[in-house]
């Protein structure tokens, strides 16, 4: 090997173990020559894993004038990163979307001009399955690959025209993170054309607080528990963090002696709720989201039997904040009514997508649209009790009312290359 070679690859091997040992990356996609000192210059030939663990992911590199979607991702430790984007090209004009791990949203549709740069922040969890020593959380064979679950942190870049300039990552360990427990009305789906509030209520808010999204698809809260999802979430808690709790879809299929909403269900909540306070985190309940069942009226008909009932039981006797989705999701359906509520669940003709040969009609889980709107009930019911954390709402986010929904027609979703005809776990 020449004598330049080696002293550019011990230059760049110090570089990362630097970067390393401070927890901070920064990458330039600008396709300048050189870089600012301690920045990573990215090429088309920056392939994960480079040295150091970073590269384009997924998909080939992009090409210099393709708009198509492309990623990216850096190996770095389990925690709370900063993420500071600059988008734009001094070549064209851009419209950006920008989402992470497992499609979890963060920027929409950002419009930049020739020679425009904009820069936004945020603030991303990223977790692997260990707990601690070689003790893992126990995932679903179909979780094996999820994003979520893996060493890297992975961004999208999607949109018209997306255009990334420069990323930076540093550690965020001191921001308050609000962990999700759920099932699969809540996780972050990584396949076109699921989705669910989990994943896009990140969207709102600004870099001053991490949503860290633990739920599943199929889970109940006593499996979630088993699963290790809960110590795995309790490991990585700090005092004055919170946790969003939301089942009820599958648990109420649980039947047999010593079962039911009043007694294992509640038992199971109980549990949780007492992890979390003595970690000195401040549970929540969320009710579960309604199902699209209506009845010949054009009413949502009740299917959870006693489960929200019993969630906002144990909450009374608990002292735990409730977040009443359950009926701001009746009110939304009902708004919407029972043809045009189907544009908020996977509901799409045989061949809409690589190897649909049947239709696609699920009343259960949420497309993009819904799962946006439903993001947004959440937020309504965070600011019904107050919590310290809307301050830290986007400054674009407006009042959302459940009973005057967004047009669906003005909803712009670019979808990401990855999609899925099975359903998931749970109904």
């Amino acid at each position: 090997m020449k004598t330049r070679q080696l002293s550019k690859l011990l230059a760049l091997a110090a570089l990362i173990a630097g970067n390393a040992a401070a927890q901070t990356y920064e990458f330039d996609f600008s396709g300048k020559k050189k870089t600012a000192e301690g920045v990573i210059r990215i090429t088309p030939d920056s392939i994960f894993p480079c040295t150091g663990g970073y590269g384009y992911d997924l998909l080939p590199a992009p090409e210099k004038k393709s708009d198509s979607p492309f990623f990216f991702s850096v190996n770095v430790p389990d925690g709370n990163y900063l993420v500071t984007v600059t988008l734009g090209s001094r070549q064209k004009a851009g419209l950006t979307t920008v989402r992470a791990e497992s499609r979890r949203l963060f920027l929409e549709n950002i419009p930049t001009k020739k020679g425009e740069l904009t820069t936004y922040q945020f603030t991303v969890n990223k977790r692997n399955t260990v707990i601690e020593g070689k003790e893992k959380v126990r995932i679903k064979p179909r979780e094996q690959g999820k994003l979520n679950w893996d060493d890297k942190l992975t961004f999208e870049f999607n949109g018209d025209t997306p255009c990334l300039h420069s990323i930076k990552i540093e550690k965020a360990d001191g921001v308050p993170t609000v962990f999700l427990a759920g099932n699969s009305t809540v996780v972050d789906q990584d396949n076109e054309p699921w989705a669910s509030w989990g994943q896009m209520i990140t969207r709102f808010f600004d870099q001053r607080i991490c949503f860290a999204n633990y739920a599943e698809s199929g889970e109940r809260a006593d499996t979630f528990i088993k699963a290790g999802r809960l110590k795995k979430a309790l490991s990585q808690m700090k005092k004055g963090d919170y946790m969003f709790i939301e089942f009820g879809h599958n648990d109420q299929k649980l039947k047999g002696p010593g079962k039911g909403a009043y007694y294992f269900f509640a038992t199971q909540l109980k549990t949780f709720v007492d992890e979390v306070r003595a970690k000195g985190g401040i549970p929540v309940f969320v009710t579960p989201t309604q199902r699209r069942s209506f009845d010949a009226n054009g009413k949502i008909q009740e299917t959870h039997e006693d489960y929200p009932d019993a969630m906002r039981w144990v909450a009374r006797r608990e002292n735990v904040p409730v977040i009443e989705l359950h009926d701001m999701t009746r009110t939304l359906y009902e708004t919407l009514g029972i043809e045009a509520s189907k544009k908020a669940f996977v509901h799409y003709p045989a061949g809409t997508y690589p190897g649909q040969d049947k239709p696609l009609a699920d009343n259960t889980h949420f497309n993009p649209y819904g799962a946006y709107e439903i993001a947004k009930c959440v937020i309504e019911g965070m600011k019904k009790l107050d919590l310290p954390f809307i301050a830290y709402l986007r400054n674009d986010y407006q009042t959302f009312d459940p009973a005057h929904p967004d047009d669906v027609d003005t909803f712009k979703w670019d979808e990401s290359p990855f999609t899925e005809v099975e359903k998931p776990d749970g109904n």
